[in-house]
């Protein structure tokens, strides 16, 4: 049963690998076997290279911002220059603006729609054309509990996080038949920056701890177990699955 889970000889782009929930994938695929590209923007993924490479697996840096559709086409590149294939991609690289929607500025509401939805669509249609050609593949995006609820001062984030979903399904329709399989993960609320400003928040946070299940907060190492799982050949017949990794938030 173990092998189902072996991803030895397997390579994967993580975009966003540079810390959090990026870099714990990132480790969690390399340990399960994989070697990785590991994009990151602003910041350094010398650690998260150091920790792929301790797994005894081969990390190759990328510096780009994937909101910049100019620079999509390289991340393809250097992986297929680097391995030869793209057998896995996890889309989790995203950004959040909060604001209320009242005043939310236009320039936020495109960066993150840039960031969240679009590379994640670009990104996906690039590599998704060589496993396409090479008849298997797997996809994996980061959704968010906002794929489903309207969450608080940030439009932006729910509206793009809802279109992942939607467009992992979309993808996973037209590539399961090829041997591709796309689905999502949708992270709860996790101890990231992201999340930084509502853990300060002494009411918000007590509030979300309330309504968690497992009482906690998410750990960047509650991801990994999940990737590894839709990056194996043990999830091969789901497609368009939105997975929840949330301690129980969604069933509360």
């Amino acid at each position: 049963m173990r092998e189902l889970f072996d991803l030895t000889g397997r390579a994967a782009i993580v975009t966003g690998a540079g810390r959090g929930l990026g870099q714990a994938i990132a480790i969690g695929l390399a340990e399960a076997g994989a070697d990785v590209l590991l994009v990151t923007n602003s910041t350094p993924a010398e650690e998260t290279k150091r920790r792929v490479e301790a797994a005894g697996r081969r990390a190759v840096t990328v510096q780009a911002d994937v909101g910049d559709r100019d620079r999509l086409a390289g991340i393809a590149d250097a992986a297929l220059a680097a391995f030869g294939k793209i057998d896995v991609l996890v889309n989790n690289a995203g950004i959040i603006r909060r604001t209320p929607a009242a005043e939310h500025a236009y320039a936020d509401w495109q960066d993150v729609l840039d960031v969240n939805l679009n590379a994640v669509f670009l990104l996906s249609q690039l590599v998704g054309k060589t496993m396409i050609a090479q008849g298997s593949g797997k996809i994996i995006n980061v959704a968010s509990m906002l794929s489903f609820q309207g969450g608080i001062n940030v439009p932006g984030y729910t509206a793009s996080k809802h279109a992942v979903a939607g467009l992992t399904k979309a993808l996973a329709n037209e590539w399961a038949s090829k041997g591709v399989q796309v689905n999502a993960i949708a992270p709860g609320y996790m101890s990231t920056d992201n999340t930084e400003a509502l853990r300060q928040d002494p009411v918000r946070s007590r509030q979300i701890l309330e309504r968690i299940p497992a009482g906690r907060w998410g750990s960047d190492q509650d991801m990994a177990g999940p990737a590894i799982f839709l990056a194996s050949r043990a999830s091969d017949y789901m497609n368009g699955h939105v997975l929840f990794v949330d301690g129980g938030w969604m069933v509360r």
